[in-house]
Order: C-alpha cells, then sequence, then structure tokens
C-alpha cells in the first residue's frame, strides 16, 4: 500500500483481523522499555530461543501484527522463510503508553484466540506488569499484576528472571 500511494512510506501500522491498525509513535519511555528487555534477556538466550524485537507475527490470514518483544522457538534459519506463527512464540511482550487499551483489548482477544501461551504487557503509565497465561478463547484464565519491586521470569525459560522495575522506565511526576 506505501508503494501504490495509499499509505506514506514506513508508516506505524499493522494488521489485526482484517483492520489496519495505525499505531502511535515510539516515544522516548517506550523504546527505553523495549531496549532494557533486550539488554536483560538476549544474552541469556543462546541456541535456546530467538529474540524479535518488533518484528511481525503470522497470527492469522487477516492478522499480522508486530509485537514489541517475542521470544521464540529456535530455528536454523532465524525465521528467514517466512514469519513465526503462534506455535513458534514461547513469550510475547507489548510495552504499552498510548496503546494500553488496543493492548489489553484487541490484541490480548486476538492473541489468546491464536494460542499465545504466554503475553506480558508492561504498563508504563501504571508501572507494572501484567502477565498473562493459559489463553482460553480469546481470554487467558490466569492473569497476574506485578508491581516494580516483583521478580519474574517466563514460564519457558524459568531461569531468565529479572525485576519488573529494571524495565520500566523511573516515572516522572
Amino acid at each position: 500500500m506505501a508503494r501504490a500511494g495509499i499509505l506514506p512510506p514506513q508508516p506505524r501500522v499493522e494488521l489485526l483481523d482484517g483492520e489496519i491498525i495505525r499505531m502511535s509513535p515510539i516515544n522516548p519511555p517506550h523504546g527505553s522499555a523495549v531496549d532494557r528487555l533486550n539488554d536483560l534477556i538476549t544474552p541469556k538466550l543462546k541456541g535456546r530461543a530467538v529474540a524479535r524485537i518488533q518484528g511481525a507475527l503470522a497470527l492469522a490470514r487477516d492478522s499480522e501484527p508486530e509485537p514489541d518483544f517475542m521470544l521464540l522457538k529456535p530455528q536454523a534459519d532465524f525465521y528467514a522463510a517466512a514469519h513465526p506463527r503462534p506455535e513458534d512464540v514461547l513469550l510475547l511482550i507489548e510495552v504499552s503508553e498510548s496503546s494500553i487499551d488496543y493492548d489489553l483489548g484487541s490484541k490480548l482477544r486476538a492473541y489468546a484466540r491464536a494460542g499465545i501461551v504466554e503475553f506480558w504487557v508492561f504498563d508504563l503509565n501504571r508501572g507494572v506488569l501484567i502477565v498473562h497465561r493459559s489463553p482460553e478463547g480469546d481470554a487467558y484464565a490466569d492473569v497476574q499484576t506485578f508491581d516494580r519491586s516483583a521478580i519474574v521470569n517466563p514460564r519457558v525459560l524459568p531461569d531468565i528472571a529479572f525485576g519488573v522495575g529494571s524495565v520500566l522506565p523511573e516515572m516522572r511526576g
């Protein structure tokens, strides 16, 4: 669509449930949180998982969102032949500032329907991490909220533990 002039070059959009969703620009706190995740997690993954930052996920025929951070099953070609699919996702993370309603609404329902086993949302506004596990239909059966002082780890990689506060930028107020 960008080549045809329908969308401006390099738009921040994603496809979800057949709808093109315009995404907010990445603000410095959002970018910082994603970079912190990358710095904390990626060095511990060698040969165990692939970290993908703001890359496409072939969620369904009519959905190709671009989550902020994904841990994927290892694949020799690093997904060069095709975007990862739901069954490849070990952990999916969104960092939310202006997109919290979208991330905990439409995106959460789409991720649950697709069977994403573990979905985390770092809510920069409230300074918390919301962990969703055990998808059932278009919701998650296990939902927990952690404050800045909590230590968390992905269920599939329990030895990769870090503090929620080490990802969240300091809140100004």
